[in-house]
């Protein structure tokens, strides 16, 4: 059985320059070639719906809680703020499903056991964020050729650390890059901080991205990465499926209008779990990307091996 090829660890000679350099002497077919064979090999596809489904998981708890939380503070503009990006984030089905759920955070918060029913959402959510972080960890691994993950006990605790730092900051770049406007709605401060917010979004949300993706790319594969400069390139490609990927899947869920019919009750679900499936194919194509850039800059060629070889000392 074939795995991806082990990148060799060449932490302390690349940077931002190397990248360029190497980019330029691979060719970007070629590179974009031998990516996508790595990421079959690293068999990427079985990751990105494994960690789809830990992202549904943990969205909905989170969404209940959170909203809860909100309404329990009585901040009802950013309950408004949130639905609104709800409204804009997820297309048709999938939006009806994550309305309920929020719905259900403000009812709970109202009720007798609301404080119970919110800690029992954070903590549902965290450790739903936990097993979605680790299979990042995973998929990261089987694209950079380690054959085996961190020990349970580190893997956990890489695996919440990045859950609180990466996964609420990719959240925040998503509400702000995508549904800024809904957050300017709900807040109601007025024209001169509308006209501020529709340009200072843009940056804001951007440092959000560059920072989880940092994150996730630094810290989820077992290695010594190499600088951030030099990941760069594979964030700047996960980036771009991912706004391409979520426009498809947009333009898919409208031009279908049966959508709803055919799946009935599990037309909200289906929608999540494709909009969580494309951003995890995303995500490790990225990955597939720096990797193989780095395995080239080392002179490994071949992007596949036999899994004995990953494995020898």
């Amino acid at each position: 059985m074939t795995t991806a090829t082990a990148v060799p660890l060449t932490r302390d000679e690349l940077e931002g320059d190397e990248a360029l350099e190497t980019l330029r002497d691979t060719g970007r077919r070629k590179l974009v070639l031998d990516s996508i064979d790595r990421f079959r090999a690293a068999d990427a596809f079985s990751h990105s719906r494994a960690l789809a489904f830990q992202l549904t998981l943990t969205l909905l708890p989170a969404l209940i809680a959170v909203v809860g939380l909100a309404a329990a503070l009585e901040v009802e503009s950013f309950t408004r703020a949130v639905r609104g990006a709800v409204d804009i984030l997820a297309p048709g089905a999938a939006g009806d499903l994550l309305t309920a759920a929020l719905q259900q955070g403000s009812r709970g918060a109202r009720e007798e056991s609301g404080e119970l029913a919110l800690s029992a959402g954070f903590v549902a959510a965290l450790f739903a964020g936990m097993g979605a972080m680790s299979q990042v960890e995973r998929g990261a691994n089987r694209l950079y050729g380690v054959e085996r993950d961190r020990p349970f006990v580190r893997k956990y605790l890489v695996a919440t650390g990045l859950a609180l730092t990466a996964g609420v900051l990719a959240l925040s770049s998503i509400v702000v890059l995508v549904a800024g406007s809904a957050v300017s709605d709900a807040l109601g401060a007025g024209e001169g901080f509308d006209a501020v917010w529709s340009i200072a979004r843009w940056p804001l949300g951007l440092v959000f991205v560059l920072a989880s993706v940092s994150l996730l790319f630094e810290y989820a594969p077992k290695r010594k990465q190499p600088e951030p400069s030099w990941l760069a390139f594979g964030a700047v490609v996960a980036a771009g499926l991912w706004i391409g990927f979520m426009g498809l899947l947009a333009l898919y869920i409208d031009a279908t209008a049966n959508f709803g019919a055919t799946y009935g009750p599990l037309a909200g679900t289906i929608g999540v779990l494709l909009w969580s499936f494309l951003s995890s194919v995303a995500l490790f194509g990225g990955l597939a990307v720096a990797a193989q850039l780095e395995a080239v800059r080392a002179g490994v060629t071949a992007t596949r091996v036999d899994r004995d070889e990953n494995l020898s000392p």
